[in-house]
């Protein structure tokens, strides 16, 4: 006799839920404040009106050698000094975007659409903020010396770059360093490298073998501390933001704001009278609303859109103010 097995139906994964986005979990690229420079190179400085002036004065007239020797019943040698100013004017940035009434209402528990738009807006805000950083100090032209690296044969203008081992990163710094304390009078003491010029730093045979210091065991790593203490610069920044150079709707092009390129410079962190700087970020607290960093955001109705509008503004002018105190690496790696 043949046992006849008969299959009963069962009830399939998809019959028994309906896949839905979860409401505790979403994926978004969200690159860390920290990776951006602009707000940590230079001072920022609150204003209170859209412009104004400042004035500057000329060193020349602090060091010279002009004491002289006085006799009796005879007047003191004279001495005078020439003032000028410089000026900002703080430009009011914005965006925005518009969460429709429409979409509020029909979003699942895992999408917060205001919450989403300030995220949006904060993220674009930090990425024009570097650019408008890199394109105001981050590049050849802004400073007294441009350094250019080359892959070989570097003449007084160049240097070797850095990503041939053969190299002296080290040594290049220490002579610019000398360089800006001599015609300044002050010591730099703020690098801030590229993304990719500090993967090539870090893994440097010269700061590895100074690292090791002669030990035979245990891996070798080159800190940004290692790199401070190596060159006596005390504040070392990466570019590490990300900025998408194609346009909405066109295929992503990912690219560093910071890549290869390197600066050395003089920043007054305690800004006051007479006190020299590479640069400053005036933020106009002036504005309405605005905070230290002249940042403001707003939140309103657009009835004839049926929408929630929400913008962010950032009021500020990012200002060279001695190109003296800085020297620029362009092209610092290949």
């Amino acid at each position: 006799m043949s046992l006849q097995i008969i299959s009963k139906a069962q009830p399939t994964p998809g019959d028994v839920h309906v896949n839905r986005p979860l409401s505790n979990l979403s994926v978004a690229f969200m690159q860390d404040a920290t990776d951006f420079v602009a707000s940590q190179v230079f001072t920022t400085l609150p204003v209170p009106n859209k412009s104004d002036t400042f004035y500057t004065y000329d060193r020349g007239h602090f060091w010279r050698d002009a004491m002289k020797k006085r006799a009796p019943a005879t007047e003191s040698a004279g001495i005078g000094h020439s003032l000028s100013t410089g000026s900002y004017v703080a430009d009011v940035w914005a965006l925005h975007e518009d969460v429709s009434d429409q979409l509020v209402g029909n979003a699942d528990p895992g999408i917060r659409p205001f919450e989403d738009a300030m995220s949006v807006l904060m993220q674009t805000a930090l990425v024009s903020r570097e650019v408008e950083w890199a394109t105001k100090f981050f590049a050849t032209g802004k400073w007294t010396t441009d350094r250019t690296g080359v892959a070989s044969t570097p003449t007084s203008t160049e240097f070797l770059q850095w990503n041939d081992f053969g190299s002296d990163p080290l040594a290049d710094l220490a002579a610019d360093i000398i360089r800006i304390k001599e015609r300044t009078g002050m010591r730099p003491n703020t690098l801030v490298l590229g993304a990719r010029v500090w993967q090539f730093l870090k893994n440097h045979p010269d700061l590895l073998a100074r690292v090791n210091a002669g030990q035979t065991s245990g891996p070798a790593m080159v800190a940004r501390s290692t790199l401070t203490a190596l060159s006596e610069i005390p504040r070392i920044f990466v570019m590490e933001g990300v900025k998408n150079t194609a346009a909405e709707g066109a295929t992503n092009a990912f690219s560093f704001i910071g890549n290869k390129d390197a600066l050395l410079v003089y920043s007054e962190l305690s800004p006051g009278l007479r006190k020299p700087t590479g640069g400053y970020t005036f933020a106009w607290t002036g504005y309405t609303g605005a905070t230290e960093l002249g940042t403001r955001v707003s939140r309103f109705r657009m009835e004839h859109l049926k929408s929630e509008r929400v913008e962010l503004e950032m009021a500020f002018d990012m200002r060279l103010v001695a190109a003296d105190l800085g020297v620029f690496y362009s092209g610092a790696v290949a």
